[in-house]
C-alpha cells in the first residue's frame, strides 16, 4: 500500500472531536483503495489537552519539525497531508505536501494573526467547502485547491434513524467550551426557555472542569466525549440541532444533523453556506432563540429533505471518491518537476 502521512497536533488525535473523526474516517476509506494513512503528531512541549505556556498555537508546531520529519522518514513517506498551518514549511523538506486546514486565519478564531504568515507559502490545499476555496484564492492567492467534504458515516445514520424516538422539546448542541463556540448563549437560552430539554455535548473530558464557571440551568443535560455511535443515537432523539459557532472549516455535526433529518438552526456566516437545505435556518445572537423555538414548535418533526441533501452532498461515499480522484492525480504528478516549477512561477507573478 502507498503510505501518506497525516500530520496533526497531539490534541487533535487525542480528543473525540472533528479532527480525530476525520482522521479515522480518512484512514478507513483510503485503505479501501490502497492508500495507508499514517498518523503523525509532535510530542515536544505539548500536553495531552492544551498549550504549554510559551508554545501556543503555531509556536508549538515550529519546535517539533525535527520530530515530525524523523517520524515521516522512518516510515519512508514522501506524500504528506498537514492540518495546521504551523507545518507549512514541511514543503521545504517534502515536496509533496498539502494543507488540509482544520482551522483558518479568520478574525473569529483565537490566534488567527499567528496563522496568517504561514499561509503566505501555501501552494496546494484540500478544503472542505467552496467558501474556503474562495478564501484561499482571494486572500492568499492559492489556486491549486481541491474541495472534498469530510463526510459522515452512512451506516450510523441508517442504524440510528428512528423518527418515533424524537422528543419534541429536545434541542441538541455539540461543541467545545471555547469563545468561538459560544456555549454561554446555549446556557442563556435554556435559562429563558425552561420548557425545553437542552442537550449539550462537549468533545473532551477536560470540559467537565472548565464549564464549572457557568451557572448551568436545570434543564441542561451535559454529555462529554461521546463516541460516534452515541452521537448518532442521541441526535436521533432531538427535534432541533443548533450551532452557535462563529466560524467553522466544515462543521461536521451540522452535516450529521442533516443526515439524521433534524431541523437545523445555524450561523449566518458564509462559511456555513454548504449547510443549505429546505429546513436549515440561518441567524445570529439577535434571533437564534426565536428560530430555535419556532423550529421546536413546527408541526414537522423530521426533514427528509435535509436527510436527502446530506446523503447526496456529504456522505462518506462522496468523500471516498473525492480522495480517490485526488490521490490518483497527486501521485501521477509527483514525478513532474516542470509542472511544479510552472506553478511556483505562476504564484510569484
Amino acid at each position: 500500500m502507498k503510505k501518506v502521512g497525516l500530520v496533526m497536533r497531539k490534541i487533535q488525535y487525542t480528543e473525540s472531536q472533528g479532527p480525530r473523526v476525520f482522521a479515522d474516517r480518512l484512514k478507513q476509506i483510503c485503505k479501501e483503495f490502497g492508500v495507508d494513512i499514517v498518523f503523525i503528531s509532535p510530542d515536544r512541549h505539548v500536553s495531552g489537552y492544551d498549550w504549554i505556556p510559551g508554545y501556543e498555537h503555531e509556536k508549538g508546531d515550529l519546535v517539533n519539525y525535527d520530530i515530525v520529519l524523523d517520524k515521516i522518514n522512518s516510515e519512508n513517506i514522501d506524500h504528506v497531508i498537514y492540518t495546521v498551518s504551523g507545518f507549512t514549511y514541511l514543503k521545504m523538506f517534502i515536496k509533496n505536501s498539502v494543507l488540509f486546514p482544520h482551522s483558518f486565519p479568520d478574525p473569529a478564531l483565537t490566534g488567527y494573526e499567528m496563522m496568517k504568515p504561514f499561509y503566505q507559502i501555501v501552494d496546494k490545499a484540500i478544503v472542505q467547502t467552496e467558501f474556503l476555496k474562495r478564501e484561499l484564492d482571494t486572500k492568499f492567492g492559492v489556486k491549486d485547491v481541491t474541495v472534498i467534504p469530510i463526510g459522515f458515516n452512512e451506516s450510523l445514520a441508517e442504524k440510528y434513524f428512528d423518527p418515533s424516538q424524537i422528543v419534541d422539546n429536545r434541542v441538541l448542541w455539540i461543541g467545545r467550551d471555547e469563545e468561538n463556540r459560544r456555549p454561554d448563549l446555549v446556557f442563556e437560552y435554556a435559562r429563558k426557555n425552561p420548557d425545553k430539554e437542552v442537550f449539550m455535548v462537549f468533545g473532551g473530558l477536560r470540559y467537565k472542569e472548565s464549564i464549572k464557571r457557568y451557572k448551568i440551568p436545570g434543564n441542561v443535560n451535559l454529555q462529554f466525549a461521546l463516541t460516534q455511535d452515541e452521537i448518532f443515537s442521541l441526535m436521533n432523539t432531538a427535534k432541533v440541532y443548533w450551532s452557535s459557532s462563529k466560524f467553522d472549516t466544515f462543521a461536521m455535526p451540522l452535516s450529521e444533523a442533516l443526515a439524521m433529518g433534524k431541523i437545523v438552526v445555524k450561523p449566518e456566516h458564509p462559511c456555513y453556506d454548504h449547510i443549505s437545505s429546505k429546513h436549515t435556518f440561518s441567524g445570529n445572537e439577535k434571533n437564534w432563540f426565536e428560530l430555535v423555538n419556532m423550529a421546536a414548535a413546527s408541526s414537522k418533526r423530521i426533514s427528509f429533505e435535509n436527510r436527502q441533501y446530506a446523503f447526496e452532498h456529504f456522505s462518506s461515499k462522496v468523500m471516498k471518491q473525492g480522495y480517490r480522484d485526488f490521490f490518483d492525480q497527486w501521485f501521477s504528478n509527483s514525478g513532474k518537476p516542470e509542472a511544479e516549477l510552472s506553478a511556483a512561477l505562476a504564484k510569484m507573478n
